[in-house]
C-alpha cells in the first residue's frame, strides 16, 4: 500500500510538472503574445512565480517518492537474498529527472531573477529576453519529460 502511495503521489507530481509545462508553452504562451510588453512581462512574472512554486513542491515530492521507491525495491531484494540491479528504465528515468530537476533550477533561480529584476524596472526588453530563454529551456525539459514518460511507459 505504501508503495502505491508514493507511486501515486509521484505521478501526480510528475502531471503537474509537465501539464503545467505544456499549458504555458502551447496555450498560455500564445495568447499573451497578443499583449503589449507592458502587460506581457507582468502577467507571464505573475504566471510563473506561481508555477514555480508549484514546480519547486512537484521536484521535492518526484525525488523524495522515487528514491523512497527504488530505495524500497532495493531493500528488499537484499532482504530475500536476492540482489538488486536497477532496470535499465528506472537509470533512465532517474538520470533524465535530475537533469530536468537541474534544468528547472536553472530556469528558477537564474532566468527566473532577470525576468524578476527587469520587470521591477519596467524594463520590457530584458523580460521579454528573459522569457525567450524561460521558453527555450521549458521546452528542453518538455521533451526529457515526454522521453522519461515514453521511456518508462514502454519498458
Amino acid at each position: 500500500m505504501l508503495y502505491a502511495t508514493l507511486k501515486l503521489i509521484h505521478l501526480l507530481a510528475l502531471i503537474v510538472w509537465i501539464g503545467g509545462m505544456v499549458f504555458a508553452h502551447f496555450f498560455l504562451r500564445p495568447a499573451a503574445q497578443t499583449l503589449p510588453p507592458a502587460l506581457r512581462v507582468p502577467l507571464m512574472l505573475g504566471v510563473l512565480q506561481r508555477f514555480f512554486a508549484a514546480i519547486a513542491a512537484a521536484v521535492v515530492l518526484v525525488l523524495g517518492t522515487g528514491l523512497w521507491m527504488i530505495g524500497r525495491v532495493a531493500k528488499e531484494a537484499v532482504q530475500s537474498g536476492g540482489q538488486f540491479s536497477m532496470p535499465l528504465s528506472w537509470t533512465v528515468m532517474a538520470t533524465l529527472g535530475l537533469v530536468m530537476m537541474a534544468i528547472f533550477g536553472h530556469i528558477r533561480f537564474a532566468l527566473f531573477k532577470r525576468l524578476q529584476r527587469a520587470a521591477a524596472a519596467s524594463d520590457w526588453a530584458t523580460g521579454g529576453q528573459a522569457l525567450a530563454s524561460i521558453r527555450t529551456w521549458v521546452v528542453v525539459n518538455l521533451w526529457i519529460g515526454v522521453a522519461i514518460v515514453a521511456v518508462v511507459r514502454l519498458a
